[in-house]
């Protein structure tokens, strides 16, 4: 077993943030109502100011909800991979370190405050590191939801749901518009952004949900996506509700930083789940906007800090990459709750027991094949003389 000491993290990870490479969008997909994968962006939806003094349980009977419990590894994430190596001829993660979704990312970058454990498996793969949610793990930690946490849980998606159009505003009809709040809630429809980013010498392609985005794509691909994520939480009214809140906006921040998403909007809600307020935060100001307001309100230093997070995330990765590289088998990656160290053991000594789909390696063994054919004779010779 070989661990990773995340403890004295606030000293030892101080100071200017690592380099960080900007997210880069390299494809996309879609989930359609019925959670049916599409390589397309069908289910992308579009920002629009919902009305407030709305209730956000409205439809909780009706709501059609994803079954999160069964294990879908990485399955969609390497089909995408797939239909873009496809369209490009060329292998994707040339250069990439890690492939993962934004969830893991954003558990790792929030370990320093993180009070929840987390395991996750790994597999070594042509240069690359392929890291999914240990299922088992996720559904025995679970426990079980009561009807206030159910209910809950729906807001969120009902305030998704009251934000956003199937179309862009312009396209869209009055009825649309305003039949929103009797529209009926459905989880299973994901629109999902792959991008590729990096921390320090550590390139990464990450996956991740995208709840909508503010206008338009922009005409030139290079330039960002003005994408946004919704999220909801109780009105702030005392100084304890205040810092649980920006314990929340670490994970918001987080999970917008990984996939280079400009733009929080949060719905402000009553204990009765009533929408209160909207408020849009810019994603890259949220640390230092906590970090004023303590000081201008006597508060002490504030809850998380930023570049510790970035500074962690990026040396973790670093150690990780000098365990795993070459490693055959499936590897598990364990923090342990309120835990001083991040555990990384071999759990099978070959094979990816799921975390690669046959698919996937079938279609690298060919495009593998393709590519070496491709070579020019003579810059075969030339390469394998000067290795």
């Amino acid at each position: 077993m070989q661990t990773f000491d995340v403890t004295d993290y606030a000293t030892r990870f101080a100071g200017k943030s690592s380099a960080i490479k900007r997210p880069r969008e390299i494809t996309y997909f879609s989930y359609d109502e019925n959670h049916a994968l599409k390589h397309d962006e069908s289910s992308l939806r579009y920002y629009y100011t919902p009305d407030l003094n709305v209730d956000l349980g409205q439809g909780y009977n009706s709501f059609v909800k994803h079954d999160d419990s069964v294990d879908e590894h990485l399955d969609s994430l390497l089909d995408a991979l797939v239909e873009l190596e496809r369209k490009e001829g060329r292998i994707s993660t040339e250069g990439v370190h890690f492939v993962t979704w934004r969830g893991m990312m954003t558990k790792i970058m929030t370990v320093p405050y993180l009070e929840d454990g987390f395991e996750m498996n790994a597999v070594f793969h042509e240069g690359t590191i392929f890291i999914e949610e240990n299922n088992l793990y996720k559904q025995s930690t679970r426990g079980t939801q009561d009807e206030r946490g159910a209910r809950m849980s729906f807001w969120g998606y009902k305030f998704e749901t009251l934000s956003t159009l199937s179309r862009p505003w312009g396209e869209a009809t009055r009825e649309e518009i305003e039949n929103r709040t009797r529209e009926i809630v459905n989880n299973k429809a994901q629109y999902c952004s792959i991008v590729q980013t990096g921390f320090g010498d550590s390139g990464i392609i990450i996956a991740g949900e995208v709840d909508a985005i503010w206008d338009c794509r922009p005409m030139n691909p290079a330039n960002p996506i003005n994408y946004v994520e919704l999220k909801t939480s109780r009105q702030v009214s005392s100084t304890n509700q205040q810092i649980n809140f920006e314990k929340k906006l670490q994970r918001f921040w987080a999970q917008s930083f990984l996939l280079g998403v400009p733009k929080i909007i949060i719905g402000f809600r009553d204990d009765y789940g009533i929408l209160k307020n909207v408020e849009i935060k810019e994603t890259q100001g949220i640390p230092t906007g906590i970090r004023k307001a303590h000081a201008a309100q006597g508060l002490g230093p504030p809850p998380w800090n930023g570049n510790v997070a970035i500074n962690f995330t990026t040396a973790f990765l670093e150690w990780l990459k000098g365990v795993l590289a070459g490693k055959e088998g499936l590897w598990r990656i364990r923090y342990q709750q309120r835990g001083s160290r991040i555990e990384v053991f071999q759990v099978q000594e070959s094979g990816s027991a799921g975390v690669l789909t046959d698919r996937f390696l079938e279609w690298r063994r060919e495009l593998q094949q393709k590519l070496r054919m491709e070579v020019p004779p003579k810059a075969g010779l030339e390469a394998e003389a000067s290795i």
